[in-house]
């Protein structure tokens, strides 16, 4: 079980990926944070900002889980608005189940 709530129907290949890789990180914690995410925004998202968060993905787990988790300020090249939505996206929906 991957845990995701949303189907790739509808989906274009490079949104497919996207999708999948959110949900296949190697850590469950990131699987959570960015597949909870990318369900709930990945057909919304412009292709500009589905290329901020491709390249978040790109961030190593434990980089990316300390931005998250406010251990570590967020790279500058990393801290724009899709990095802003993903952090909103879980303030909002803290200890609401998925």
């Amino acid at each position: 079980m991957t845990g995701t709530t949303r189907t790739s129907n509808g989906l274009d290949v490079r949104r497919r990926r996207a999708l999948y890789h959110a949900w296949h990180r190697g850590t469950r914690e990131m699987d959570l944070l960015l597949g909870r995410f990318a369900d709930s925004h990945i057909a919304d998202l412009s292709d500009a900002e589905l290329a901020d968060f491709e390249a978040l993905m790109e961030v190593p787990d434990p980089d990316l889980f300390a931005w998250l988790t406010n251990a570590r300020e967020v790279a500058a090249e990393h801290a724009g608005p899709v990095y802003r939505r993903l952090v909103r996206f879980h303030a909002e929906t803290a200890g609401k189940s998925p």
